[in-house]
This record gives structure tokens, sequence and C-alpha cells, in this order.
């Protein structure tokens, strides 16, 4: 295989985790909905916990895309 096709598989892979952290924000942010449905009382701390899990898998997504960009980059 020609070496620029396996450096354009790589990224691509690595770009995957986007999906992953898509999918997990917005399944929590669909919890919190429903969480704070239920008890409206408690709509800060909820607010704050959904803020801090979205920031996380939202980095798991930029450290993604930095490794795509470093594969690419790096290894033409």
């Amino acid at each position: 295989m020609d070496s620029t096709l396996l450096v354009a598989i790589g990224a691509a892979v690595a770009v995957l985790t986007g999906i992953g952290a898509g999918i997990g924000i917005s399944i929590a942010t669909g919890k919190a909905s429903e969480a704070i449905a239920r008890q409206p009382e408690a709509d800060g701390k909820i607010r704050t916990t959904l803020l801090i899990g979205c920031a996380l898998a939202e980095a798991t997504a930029i450290y993604g895309f930095v490794i795509a960009l470093l594969i690419v980059l790096l290894l033409k």
C-alpha cells in the first residue's frame, strides 16, 4: 500500500473520536434535561455536572483531531 493512503487512514481513524464525543454529549444532555424536569430545584448542580462532563467529552474529540493533524502534517 502507498504510505500516503496509510497516513490518510490513520488520520481518519483518529478523527472518529469526534463521533463518540458527539454521541456522549447528546446522551448526557438528554439525561440532564430529564433530571431537571424531575427535580427543578437541582438545576444548578445538574447544569454544573453536565458542563464538566461535556467539556471532558469534547476534550477527547479535540485530542483526536490534534492527533489526526499531527499524523497528516508530520508523516507526509
